[in-house]
């Protein structure tokens, strides 16, 4: 569906309920418990992702805005004008007014999980650039990105900010990166943030901050699954873990039993011992060039990489391969 609000067009394809339930459900019955991360973007999960980022410990926000900030013009020269701009997994559309005010695109496209989140932020965005056209899309962009037609055919500019790319398994990210060039199309250009590999005490602090903003975050999950499917965690007796994983390059964050328990979940009931985790999230680092091994994979050229003094993050701008 559609329809025309504060200046912004809304589209929503979001009917996810029985998936959630069922990535759930598959996810808990595994060997090593899971749960995708997408579904911590419930409409608190969203806001404590943003107070995440505001803090000290957490610099791929400060450091990526910083790296934006100052890189803007040349970004814009290396793309051009005129450009239909697609942001998937946009949140709350902070870092794309960088891009907004030196590119002057043609139109916006914000993609996101969490519909309340992109309504306010889609609606910000169109009071703030009167000149343009937004296109809000709710969609879980793991399943594919539909663009609006209304959008024509200007060349297309995809940003991916954040190091969401790092979620992905490496395989998979390969191939959600193809997803975005064919998006992208012929000439088109991809600009992806990348946490960069570093000394580990960082990247912990980062996933550990000291106000505990990133444990009610990933806690956030277990009681949406409650509210959402009608399951009988009980939040008190799952704790926050989060590591580096020095042989995988990776985070990981994981919920860990603090006691012998069983959860219900409609007919399912699923039992945990002391110390037994649901993974919830990986966060790759790359190297310059392992990522860029990827683009290359995913049919991309590399064209730049911008990154800070301190060599902690950078924005790879990537192009679509000729056929």
């Amino acid at each position: 569906m559609n329809n025309r609000d504060a200046e912004y067009r809304f589209y929503s394809t979001d009917d996810a309920v029985d998936e959630f339930y069922r990535e759930v459900i598959e996810g808990l019955g595994r060997r090593q418990r899971s749960i995708p991360p997408k579904y911590f973007y419930d409409s608190k999960g969203a806001l404590l992702f943003e107070t995440i980022c505001e803090q000290p410990e957490y610099y791929p926000t400060i450091t990526e805005l910083a790296i934006l900030r100052e890189n803007a013009g040349e970004i814009a020269a290396s793309v051009g004008a005129g450009r239909v701009l697609i942001e998937p997994g946009c949140g709350s559309c902070d870092k794309v007014r960088l891009l907004l005010d030196a590119v002057q695109p043609h139109a916006y496209v914000p993609l996101d999980i969490s519909c309340a989140q992109l309504q306010v932020a889609a609606a910000n965005i169109a009071e703030d650039f009167e000149w343009l056209e937004v296109h809000a899309v709710c969609a879980d962009i793991t399943d594919g990105l539909e663009i609006p037609e209304l959008i024509g055919d200007a060349g297309r500019l995809v940003f991916y900010p954040g190091s969401s790319i790092g979620n992905f398994e490496p395989d998979d990210a390969v191939a959600f990166l193809a997803r975005l060039a064919k998006t992208a199309g012929q000439g088109g250009h991809l600009l992806v943030g990348i946490d960069l590999e570093k000394d580990r005490a960082i990247l912990n602090a980062a996933y550990y901050d000291a106000n505990g903003v990133t444990a009610e975050f990933n806690l956030n999950v277990l009681q949406r699954i409650n509210r959402e499917l009608d399951a009988d965690f009980d939040i008190d007796a799952f704790s926050h873990l989060a590591f580096y994983n020095q042989a995988a390059s990776r985070i990981e964050m994981h919920l860990v039993s603090t006691c012998r328990q069983s959860v219900r979940i409609d007919e399912h009931t699923f039992d945990f011992g002391v110390g037994d985790t649901i993974h919830t999230e990986n966060s790759y680092k790359y190297s310059d060039a392992s990522f860029r091994r990827l683009a290359l994979a995913a049919g991309l050229e590399p064209v730049e990489c911008w990154t800070d003094a301190d060599g902690l993050f950078g924005l790879h701008l990537l192009e679509v391969a000729g056929q």
